[in-house]
């Protein structure tokens, strides 16, 4: 029988990493500190293994066994271009520190992880002029890690715009397969930002880096439109007026490309978010801003109606709009339709919308986690 790799899962929200880690994996532990959230992964996934309490209060004995895998996709409110950029001085991206407390002193205990992913928006390269990623950077290394970096945009798995870094991280006393190291950057994984991000790190974290090797993505088919539901649960259409209301927010340019939808004679989706411009006089104002490529605007958590996706739906010259459904945000993170949301609509938007793409994790464990516990010390490498 072949034993399954486990895992921590911190910052669990409604467990997207262990849907997209999938039943070959074994979850010993989650937590999370929202209890809304903790009643969403309760639902999916049972509350056996779920503590939901603040990470800063959890000592090594609330951890059973010893994971093969930590994974956390800590708070990115404060590293974050939408957030205020305190950075990981901040309440919520701080949370890090707590966390990681409590990895390092699984060493002692001889229950160090073999493996450590620490998922965030790319804003976590460069905040503070990029010395709270060289802090992450310090840690990993003083714990006993080499690491590397690497940004992944969901676009390339569903039909959403949403990069995100992935800080992966693996014992240094391990071996490492060949398959999934590269002697220097690799694209579409190792953009200008992760490049300028390892060339400020001290020489002792560059001396533990790894440039980590992923294969292409292959081509992501579905479309938004194919997502999006006729009569839609937990949404309605807005009213003619609202619509007209939305449009008169586009600016000339984004009016064009309705326009240029309704040519088409075909039904064409766009997804719109509200945004507040400066103009030439230096007054601000709210503008609608739609795209009609087939791929969704990044989703946001519910911090403000202007922060929750609306969609437009266009089939010549009939043009409605609405809130994106709970569901059709689901779908855009790689859920399946029969992942329990819950019943509010800000509650299930907060909960995906704050959540990392399903297809991403699976991508990501299939071709650099899975190769990493398994390998044996005749695929080894040298060490960096």
């Amino acid at each position: 029988m072949t034993v399954k790799p486990t895992f921590y899962e911190f910052f669990a929200g409604g467990g997207m990493a262990r849907a997209g880690l999938k039943n070959g994996w074994e979850c010993l532990f989650a937590n999370d500190i929202d209890e809304k959230k903790g009643l969403s992964y309760a639902a999916n996934w049972s509350a056996d293994r779920l503590r939901t309490e603040d990470v800063g209060r959890l000592k090594t004995s609330d951890l059973p066994g010893r994971a093969d895998l930590v994974w956390a996709s800590f708070p990115c409110q404060d590293l974050s271009l939408a957030g205020d950029l305190a950075g990981l001085k901040g309440k919520r991206s701080g949370a890090f520190w707590p966390f990681w407390r409590l990895i390092e002193s699984l060493e002692p205990e001889g229950r160090a992880p073999s493996v450590v992913v620490l998922e965030n928006v790319c804003g976590a390269l460069t905040s503070h002029r990029g010395k709270d990623f060289s802090s992450i950077a310090s840690a990993l290394v003083g714990a006993g890690y080499r690491f590397g970096a690497v940004v992944m945009d969901a676009v390339h798995f569903v039909p959403q715009s949403r990069p995100r870094l992935f800080i992966i991280g693996v014992l240094k006393n391990r071996p490492l397969p060949r398959a999934v190291v590269e002697s220097c950057p690799i694209a579409p994984w190792h953009p200008a930002s992760v490049t300028k991000a390892h060339s400020n790190l001290s020489d002792e974290a560059r001396g533990a880096w790894l440039w980590w090797r992923l294969p292409q993505p292959a081509h992501q088919a579905t479309r938004l439109a194919d997502l999006i539901d006729e009569k839609p649960d937990g949404v309605q259409w807005h009213s003619a007026g609202q619509t007209d209301h939305l449009l008169s927010l586009m600016t000339p340019l984004h009016r064009e490309k309705v326009e240029g939808a309704k040519q088409t004679g075909q039904r064409m989706v766009g997804g719109v978010y509200k945004r507040t411009r400066v103009d030439a006089d230096g007054n601000r104002s709210q503008r609608a801003e739609v795209r009609f490529d087939d791929v969704a605007g990044c989703l946001r958590t519910p911090a403000g109606g202007s922060s929750r996706q609306t969609i437009l739906v266009v089939r010549g010259d009939r043009v409605r709009s609405r809130l994106l459904s709970p569901r059709e945000a689901a779908r855009l993170m790689g859920l399946p339709e029969n992942y329990q949301l819950p019943e509010r609509y800000n509650d299930a938007y907060h909960l995906v919308g704050d959540g990392v793409v399903v297809p991403v994790v699976r991508f990501l464990a299939k071709n650099l986690l899975e190769p990493l516990l398994s390998c044996s010390r005749a695929e080894d490498i040298e060490a960096a």
